[in-house]
């Protein structure tokens, strides 16, 4: 009762703002709630944690269950740190405590979650990759490790790891008390992706069993599984949403059991809309934007390999998140050729970066809300749509400033 009050006060004084604050509250009144709550599921709980693509991941295997007919809790992806589940946990939880769900499905920042995990009893941990990722947080791939082992650590049942990953493999190979079920691609679609697909350390052997992206193509995929290769349509373009998938069939066939069926669970993937940010399009002010959420240099790099030759009107803008420019610099954005805007706290370091890779720049409006409704303002591209590609805190702020849902 308290923290809803403290919700609403808090909605109260910034519309669609104080998220936290009800977790915030409740957590230090009644510390032992978030776990008693987590661990109260009939069918368990489920930690999804990994340096990238844990929203995508996650939000693709509530829909595998849910169309397998499961009730399940899950946590916005905004809200991946304890304060933030705590008060998801507030929307739908009862006056006794209690949450009308079978299962809880989580995406957990991998920092928060190994603060907590020792207070959590999942049953199924999913690890998807580790990265440099957030080098003010995590500055080396080992500290990253050391955290997804922390949470993994506590599975009782089973752990689904990246086989394409030379760190989680590694990690893997000590856990012996649980099941460990594997995704990964082939060797064709590793050849596609010439970069790579960013992991700190590929894996230098491909997996032999386990959840297999056969083939991408855009943002269709073919993904082997328990036999059957499946065609599913992808909420984006990229083998890293492939990834996603495979990711989130692995765990489904583990957590649904005998009862996992193929189709559904592809049918299931393919109606899924992407998870805002995350290769979204919507219709603004009349016009339609792709919005690009980049959190790291693969991501950043994946991403902008994936977007279509020739646009004509890109905005990019890169935030306070981003501590360090340089941090960036391995990124190659000659692929862009041309930018119709860059903007945010870090507008001219961006704009450096684009400079010495030959792309065009036209403007630098370090103001987001002016370079934002200047560039909804341009006419219609020829090529594509408009396309904006932000980091976490520009993200934030543009939707905010254009009253999108977070």
């Amino acid at each position: 009762m308290v923290g809803r009050l403290v919700r609403v006060a808090a909605r109260l004084r910034k519309r669609g703002g104080g998220s936290a604050v009800p977790g915030l509250v409740v957590n230090s009144i009644a510390p032992g709630f978030l776990s008693a709550t987590l661990n109260g599921f009939r069918d368990g709980l489920v930690i999804v944690t990994g340096s990238s693509g844990k929203s995508t991941t996650t939000k693709m295997l509530v829909a595998v269950l849910e169309a397998h007919g499961m009730r399940v809790f899950t946590n916005p992806s905004t809200a991946n740190i304890a304060q933030g589940i705590t008060s998801a946990l507030i929307e739908r939880v009862s006056l006794v405590g209690t949450i009308d769900a079978d299962i809880a499905v989580l995406e957990m920042d991998e920092g928060h979650g190994a603060l907590i995990a020792q207070r959590l009893e999942p049953t199924t941990v999913v690890l998807t990759n580790v990265m440099t990722d957030q080098i003010d947080r995590f500055e080396n791939s080992e500290k990253v490790l050391a955290m997804l082992g922390t949470i993994a650590s506590r599975a009782s049942a089973r752990v689904v790891t990246n086989g394409d990953d030379a760190m989680l493999e590694e990690f893997a190979a000590t856990l012996t008390s649980v099941t460990i079920d594997r995704f990964g691609v082939s060797k064709r679609v590793l050849a596609a992706n010439p970069r790579g697909l960013g992991y700190a350390r590929q894996s230098g052997s491909r997996i032999v069993a386990g959840t297999v992206v056969a083939a991408v193509d855009g943002a269709s995929a073919v993904i082997d599984v328990l036999g059957s290769s499946l065609t599913v349509t992808l909420p984006s373009r990229g083998a890293h949403y492939a990834v996603d998938a495979a990711a989130a069939l692995s765990a489904s066939v583990g957590i649904v059991g005998a009862r996992f069926d193929a189709a559904t669970a592809a049918a299931a993937i393919s109606a899924m809309r992407p998870v805002f940010g995350r290769g979204e399009v919507v219709e603004v002010r009349g016009r339609r934007v792709e919005f690009v959420l980049v959190q790291n240099p693969a991501s950043f790099q994946l991403n902008v390999d994936q977007l279509p030759a020739g646009l004509d009107q890109v905005l990019v803008a890169m935030g306070s998140d981003v501590r360090d420019p340089s941090y960036l610099w391995p990124v190659d954005l000659s692929g862009l050729t041309r930018v119709t805007t860059v903007s945010g706290s870090k507008a001219y370091e961006i704009a450096l970066q684009l400079e010495y890779q030959d792309v065009v720049i036209d403007r630098i409006q370090p103001d987001l809300g002016i370079a934002i409704d200047d560039f909804l303002a341009l006419p219609d591209p020829s090529v594509g749509v408009k396309t904006v590609i932000f980091s976490a805190d520009c993200m934030r702020r543009i939707r905010t400033h254009l009253g999108l849902a977070q």
